[in-house]
């Protein structure tokens, strides 16, 4: 492998990791509606799991509002056992075949928990990018150790490998301080 394939596969593995921590920021719940909200929830399809997306037309209805339209009929009663039934704390209420789920406000004290978690995520994000800057180091170490480059071109592929890193982990604390704005208001 060669230090521009090294450096490409890290860029590449660094930016999947800042999306994936976004990806996670939606799952957590703050004052408004999200359809991100109930993306881990499965439901029991015909005896195979099924996540929710699936089976329902998720959407929102106002700020503090979701709702759920099962495809079949036959679903709605499973789909409201599935949402109350998951860890959300969501209390589902059926409208004809439309599954309404109001979303309480948050109490400060949770919102503050919320922050917490969001902070902690935000870190396992950077020490996930962290290691693949160890990763790619330790490729472009053995690079050198077996006369491939040489010192000086290890020191600059090491830099580059450290811009990246200082880029990717600047753009995870953006999310986290914009999810933590978010979790806050009000």
């Amino acid at each position: 492998m060669t230090v521009s394939e090294i450096i490409s596969q890290a860029q590449h593995k660094m930016g999947h990791t800042v999306e994936k921590t976004r990806e996670g920021f939606q799952k957590i719940r703050t004052g408004r509606a999200s359809t991100g909200l109930l993306d881990q929830i499965t439901v029991d399809y015909y005896g195979s799991p099924t996540p929710l997306n699936q089976v329902a037309q998720v959407n929102v209805a106002d700020a503090r509002t979701l709702s759920v339209q099962p495809w079949e009929k036959n679903m709605i009663a499973v789909v409201e056992k599935a949402i109350r039934e998951s860890d959300l704390g969501l209390n589902p209420a059926t409208n004809g075949d439309v599954i309404r789920i109001p979303l309480p406000p948050l109490t400060e004290e949770r919102r503050r928990e919320l922050t917490k978690v969001v902070k902690s995520m935000g870190e396992d994000g950077k020490v996930a990018i962290r290691n693949l800057r160890r990763d790619a180091n330790t490729h472009i170490d053995r690079l050198c150790k077996d006369k491939e480059i040489s010192e000086d071109e290890q020191r600059r592929a090491e830099g580059e490998v450290q811009k990246l890193t200082d880029k990717y982990i600047a753009e995870i604390d953006v999310i986290v301080a914009a999810k933590d704005k978010e979790i806050m208001t009000v």
